[in-house]
This record gives structure tokens, C-alpha cells and sequence, in this order.
């Protein structure tokens, strides 16, 4: 029996040997720079001429500087010959222009506090404190298995709603960064209820860019790629209306079959270790739950709080600043509740210490956005008025696109996007760079402009729920502490799936001339 039993380890520790691990975000991302790298060595810099166009949105006029269709030129050098510029392997943009080897510090750098590396790194670091001080309060995960106790093993039901309401968060007011403080609240409540950390995600942040992706009325890519367009501003609402219940439904449904399936045999699971981490971290026994007035008080001020962030995003137009900042003052008040009813005996040392361990563990997430950045910096940035090797592979693919015609143009335009997505993650970034070159050659190819907005709102919102470039998902990633190797080899299935319904949209829209 004993031999038996050695023969089957034996055989266990021979399949674990085999068993091909997934590398490290950072050393994918490594090899995603050193590839960016040999681009610039074999590639020309080209750049486009820039314009301003004005356009309506809600009775109200905007103004957009965008590309001019047509405009790409090659850099020349005194011979007339094309000219490369490869990115150093070491340097600063003070010595001598961006390297290789600086692409970490270059990219936690780059940008302003409203977005890019620096505001998003900002912003998930005050995060990542100001719920420190909250959950060591002790009030989220008391209300979490109050909750459970309540809904008495009906908690599945909290599922699709959820996810329903983040994809209207997506559809409505375009929301992205949002999400990375609503995973922090949510990914342990769907642990506790017997899932893993990957619901968590699925259900908040792919839920809101499956919404994104569809929206009807999304004021950041929606009504700018529209806008430069030349078509109505909102305009083909009822067709986007029935894309987003499809994708919506088709998204729950994924979802769903995935978590019963952890649920059922939590091996199953991608995520484990972050599971085990969250798990570790909170409070398990259900019936000796202490839900005292203090904890109902910490809870009372993160719901308003949310009401807040909520209010300030839609009606005051409050973005990456001001949401940190609202998270911060939901922190504070909770310490200070927290040290009052001394709840899990705080003091106000205790107010401080929390809030630099809460941040300390996202610090992971924070570099992670840098490095991703970094990518963009090797390929020569996102301004399509400077030569850079970026533009000239997006010149190349448009010249592909206007040389088919019909179907297939509508759909490569599709596919065009998502694979432009990869360095332009920005909604509103890509369609003000891909909209001005796509919309004139959709003319020419037989697709209506309504079709190429279409394959623009899809191809740039799906792919945000892989792209390494994407600093929320890397954010919401690093909040639930779940790899992106490891994520990217498992949702690519899921991405497959969203394509193939992305593509049979966009086929459907051409055939029945949507405009």
C-alpha cells in the first residue's frame, strides 16, 4: 500500500514539474519593451499634420484637436532618404533622449495628476491607504458576513447585480478608474461568499468596459469619435441600446458559469493565493459577528461617500484628483470613528500606520502601471504631430484598411482598433488619433461612418480588459492581487468570445447600413 502511495507522489511532483509557470507581469512586460526596442531599430518615424474640430455635445460646443486624414509624412534626411530613430538603450530625456533600460522610472513618470503613470499611481497609492484605515476598522468585514447572514445562502443573487450595475457605470459615465476603490470593497465580499478574487474583478471592472465598450452615451470615446466624425453626437442609440443588453447578458453569463465553477471546486480557481490572502485577512465566523454602532457608522459614511464620488463624477464632472480625494476624507473619517468607538482597539497611531500599510500593499499595482507606460516611451509616445515609429504602424494599418472593401473593411477597421488599443488605451486619446484617418476612409470603402464609429467604441473598450498598457486594469489587477500573466492567460478565452460577438455586431450594423 505504502509503494502504492509513493508511486502516485512520485507521479503528482512529475505532472507539478511539468507544469509550465506563468512569468511574472514584470518580466512580461520586460520582454514587451525589449520588443518595442527593436521596432524603432527597423522601422522609419513618420508623423501627421494636426487640427482642430469643434462638435456638440448636449447643446454644449467642444473642441478636439485631431489628426488630418492624409497628412502622414515620413521624416527626411538632407538626401530625401527616411529616417530612423532608434530608442537608446540607455538614456534621459535630458541626456540624449529616452532608453530601454529607463523605461521604469520614465514611465511612473509620465503624464499629470489627471492621468497616464503619475495620476494613476497617485491615485491608487491614496487608494490603497485610505482603505487601509477603513478595513482596519474592522466595519467592512463585519458588514460583509452580516450580509451573508442576512441573505441566508441567496448571496448568488448578488452577482448579476452587481454586474449589471457596473456595466450601466461603464455605459453611462464612461467609468474606468472608478472601479479600482469599488474592488477593494468588493472582491471581499465575493470571497467571503465562497468565490475568488477573479469574480471580483469580473464583476466590477470588466463588468464597467463590457458597458464602456457598448455605450450609448459615453462622453468619453462615444461622443468624441462621433464628434470628429462628422455624425450626430449620440446618435444609433436604440442599436447601441440592444448591443449592450446582449454583451451585458452575454458577459453575466460568462461570469456566472465561472464562478459556480469555483465555487464548486475551488482548485479550479486562477487566483488562490489571493484568494487565501483575503481570506487570511478577514473575519470568518459568521454567527459571532460583532456589528456594533461604530462599524454601522464606518459603512454609513463609505455609502455616502460613494453617493459623493457618484454625485461629483456625473454631475460635477470629477475625475482622478478629486475621487482620491474624496476616498481620503471616507479614510480619515473612518480612523477617526474607529479610534472613538475603539474599534478593533484603534488609536490614532494606528490612523497613520494603517494608512501606510494600505498603501504599501499596492505599491506592486503602482509599478506595474509605470513600466507599462514605459512601452509607449520606447515606441516614441502618443503625439501624432511628432515622428515617432507609433505612427507609422498606425499609417501602415490604415493603408490596409483602404485597400479593402465592404465587410471585411468594417471588420478589419474593427480589428484595427483592438490591436491599436494596445498603445492608445485612452478612449478619447485613440478616437481623437485613429477617428480623423478612419472616418474619410470608411467613405471610400463602403462602410458608413456610424459602422466605423461602431468598430471604434468595441475595439477600444473590450481589449481595455487584457492590455497590459491599461493602468486601471493593472490597478483593479494589482487590488486583487491576481497576476497579469496569470489573468491575461485565462481571460484570453473570454476575449476571444467578446471579439467574436464584437465581430458578428459589426457585420450585422454594415449589412443593414446602420447610419
Amino acid at each position: 500500500m505504502s509503494s502504492t502511495n509513493t508511486s502516485i507522489q512520485s507521479e503528482i511532483k512529475t505532472v507539478e514539474n511539468k507544469t509550465v509557470k506563468v512569468p511574472h507581469t514584470y518580466i512580461i512586460i520586460f520582454f514587451v519593451v525589449l520588443f518595442a526596442w527593436l521596432l524603432t531599430l527597423l522601422l522609419p518615424v513618420g508623423k501627421f499634420e494636426k487640427t482642430e474640430v469643434k462638435y456638440m455635445v448636449n447643446g454644449k460646443e467642444k473642441t478636439k484637436t485631431v489628426v488630418q486624414a492624409g497628412s502622414f509624412q515620413y521624416e527626411k534626411n538632407d538626401k530625401g532618404e527616411v529616417v530612423k530613430k532608434p530608442a537608446k538603450l540607455w538614456g534621459t530625456e535630458d541626456f540624449g533622449g529616452y532608453g530601454m533600460l529607463n523605461y521604469v522610472f520614465e514611465g511612473m513618470v509620465r503624464g499629470d495628476k489627471w492621468g497616464a503613470a503619475v495620476g494613476i499611481i497617485a491615485f491608487i497609492l491614496v487608494i490603497g491607504g485610505a482603505f487601509g484605515i477603513i478595513l482596519r476598522t474592522g466595519a467592512v468585514d463585519s458588514g460583509i458576513l452580516k450580509m451573508i447572514k442576512i441573505t441566508n445562502g441567496k448571496e448568488f443573487l448578488i452577482l448579476p447585480v452587481l454586474f449589471v450595475l457596473f456595466s450601466l457605470g461603464g455605459a453611462v459615465f464612461g467609468m474606468g478608474e472608478e472601479t479600482i476603490p469599488f474592488a477593494l470593497i468588493i472582491i471581499p465580499l465575493v470571497v467571503a461568499m465562497g468565490y475568488d478574487a477573479v469574480v471580483g474583478v469580473l464583476i466590477t471592472y470588466v463588468a464597467s468596459q463590457i458597458g464602456f465598450a457598448t455605450s450609448w452615451m459615453n462622453p468619453f470615446s462615444l461622443a468624441v469619435a462621433q464628434g470628429v466624425s462628422g455624425i450626430p453626437v449620440f446618435s444609433g442609440a436604440q442599436f447601441r441600446m440592444v448591443m449592450w443588453a446582449v454583451f451585458t447578458l452575454a458577459g453575466l453569463l460568462y461570469t456566472l458559469r465561472y464562478a459556480k465553477n469555483v465555487k464548486k471546486n475551488p482548485e479550479s480557481s486562477i487566483a488562490k493565493e489571493a484568494t487565501e490572502y483575503f481570506k487570511k485577512n478577514m473575519k470568518t465566523d459568521v454567527e459571532d459577528v460583532e456589528f456594533n454602532l461604530g462599524h454601522k457608522l464606518v459603512l454609513l459614511i463609505l455609502l455616502l461617500g460613494i453617493i459623493w464620488v457618484v454625485w461629483g463624477v456625473t454631475k460635477k464632472g470629477y475625475y482622478i484628483p478629486e475621487i482620491a480625494s474624496q476616498f481620503f476624507v471616507m479614510g480619515l473619517l473612518s480612523g477617526i470613528i474607529g479610534v472613538i468607538f475603539r474599534l478593533n482597539n484603534m488609536t490614532a497611531n494606528d490612523i497613520a500606520d494603517s494608512f501606510q500599510r494600505g498603501a504599501a500593499d499596492l505599491v506592486g499595482a503602482a509599478l506595474v502601471v509605470g513600466m507599462a507606460q514605459g512601452i509607449l516611451i520606447i515606441l516614441g509616445g502618443t503625439d501624432p504631430g511628432t515622428p515617432t515609429v507609433l505612427n507609422t504602424i498606425l499609417n501602415s494599418l490604415s493603408n490596409v484598411v483602404g485597400k479593402l472593401g465592404g465587410a471585411f473593411a468594417a471588420w478589419f477597421m474593427y480589428l484595427f482598433q483592438s490591436v491599436f488599443n494596445f498603445f492608445v488605451v485612452s478612449g478619447s486619446g485613440q478616437a481623437s488619433i485613429t477617428m480623423p484617418i478612419m472616418a474619410p476612409l470608411s467613405d471610400l470603402v463602403g462602410v458608413t461612418r456610424q459602422v466605423a464609429v461602431l468598430a471604434f467604441q468595441l475595439g477600444d473598450g473590450l481589449t481595455n480588459i487584457i492590455v497590459p498598457t491599461s493602468a486601471c486594469l493593472m490597478g483593479v489587477l494589482g487590488v486583487a492581487r491576481v497576476d497579469w500573466g496569470r489573468w491575461a492567460k485565462w481571460q484570453i478565452k473570454m476575449q476571444l468570445f467578446l471579439f467574436a460577438l464584437g465581430s458578428v455586431f459589426v457585420l450585422v450594423a454594415h449589412f443593414i447600413g446602420f447610419n
